[in-house]
């Protein structure tokens, strides 16, 4: 019986223990099918751990294409991807490649992607996890867009307040006083993480990133 809904279901289960997820690897670049924008996604997405990893992958035909080796989930947790392992023998030889889980669909027990052949597979370019150091770059990169938006929004705010009744100016003010006051605790936690260097960057990591949380809700609160 098909099922086309399993595997974004348990996708989306591992979504919801992204934030728990103890350290892991993060996901290279290197994809097919998929815009530069979503290959960036899910070069730093997180590598999860669940109950589709060994499984088998079929073509329609019932051949093996490969089998699953790693599931990405990417940071935004919009798209997800499943890294297939093809050809070699216990990691030797194998090509691993990345494969949008939209590609994928189940059918009972059997994973099966459509129109996909071994030599299609072996053709695609070869999946690589990204460092570390990649990782904490967009980390960066992610939290600092957060507090532009947060800049952005305070100078909008000002604008409007200066345009406002004497009420509503009041309540626009409520407005760019928290933003202000999340956007500088959560400058002051990410400056902190930058200050210990990359050995030491996972430790500041969550502090950084419910600082950043905080400022998101003030920001769709504005």
């Amino acid at each position: 019986m098909k099922n086309p809904l399993l595997l974004s279901a348990l996708l989306a289960a591992a979504t919801l223990t992204h934030f728990g997820l103890a350290q892991s690897q993060v996901a290279g670049s290197t994809t097919i099918g998929i815009t530069v924008t979503e290959a960036t996604q899910v070069a730093m997405g997180w590598s999860v751990t669940k109950s589709l990893l060994g499984k088998t992958v079929h073509n329609e035909s019932g051949e093996k294409i490969g089998e699953v080796i790693d599931l990405i989930i990417a940071p935004d947790r919009n798209l997800s991807f499943v890294i297939v392992g093809a050809g070699g023998f216990i990691g030797i030889g194998r090509h691993d490649v990345a494969i949008p889980v939209s590609q994928i669909q189940n059918h009972g027990d059997k994973l099966i992607m459509p129109g996909a052949t071994k030599d299609a597979i072996k053709a695609m370019p070869t999946f690589n996890y990204a460092s570390d150091t990649a990782r904490r770059d967009q980390f960066i990169a992610d939290a600092e867009h957060q507090m532009a938006r947060a800049r952005d929004k305070v100078t909008e705010l000002l604008r409007r307040a200066g345009e406002a009744s004497a009420e509503s100016k009041a309540v626009i003010n409520r407005d760019i006083d928290q933003l202000q006051l999340d956007l500088k605790y959560a400058q002051e936690k990410l400056d902190h993480m930058k200050r210990v260097g990359a050995a030491n960057w996972h430790d500041f990591e969550s502090d950084v990133n419910a600082a950043i949380v905080r400022l998101r809700k003030a920001l769709e609160a504005a």
